[in-house]
């Protein structure tokens, strides 16, 4: 399979032959994909939790306006962001991968970065609670699809170095090659 730059790089995961009959495939080849499923994974691990830091945000305004919480937002804050930044809303395992803000181009933006633009917070206590209830259900929307995309990408990821493991495991690449390059 040769990778097209021109597509994005959650399509080339997504394709059926990217992580299909890898027992064809380079192992320089190999390790690019595995490469490039850390590079989604990373850009669509930090997406969600900037996307459960504005849902917890959001719950949390309508637990004070429902007289559930009588803090103010501001009085919350530092616990709301230590709740979303422990992790409690992550569905798959962990790899220990550094989470860096992605590039995110100027032109083809994508749903989750015109999500991400909104500015409600800025003017939250003057937003309808209906809104809020719209907004929510967007962010809920868009984070199930992040989620969706990083299944697959977590799925192709665990295929390519299963692959990888074997080559390993019965002799079919050197170790000690991975220490050279």
């Amino acid at each position: 399979m040769t990778l097209d730059q021109n597509r994005r790089r959650i399509d080339i995961i997504s394709d059926d032959g990217f992580a299909e009959d890898l027992t064809n495939v380079t192992l320089d080849d190999l390790r690019d994909r595995r490469r490039i499923c850390d590079i989604v994974d990373s850009e669509l691990s930090y997406y969600r939790r900037l996307l459960h830091g504005r849902m917890d945000l959001l719950a949390f305004e309508m637990r004070r306006r429902s007289g559930e919480e009588t803090r103010s937002l501001i009085e919350a804050l530092p616990e709301i962001l230590a709740e979303s930044d422990a992790g409690a809303h992550e569905d798959l395992p962990a790899r220990s991968l550094p989470i860096e803000a992605p590039n995110i181009p100027a032109t083809g933006r994508r749903d989750i970065d015109r999500v991400l633009e909104d500015d409600f917070l800025a003017h939250l206590p003057t937003i309808e609670t209906a809104e809020i209830e719209e907004i929510q259900a967007l962010l809920t929307e868009t984070e199930a699809a992040i989620s969706t995309q990083r299944r697959t990408v977590y799925d192709a990821y665990e295929r390519i170095q299963s692959e990888l493991s074997r080559r390993y495991r019965d002799g079919l690449a050197d170790v000690d090659e991975l220490l050279s390059s």
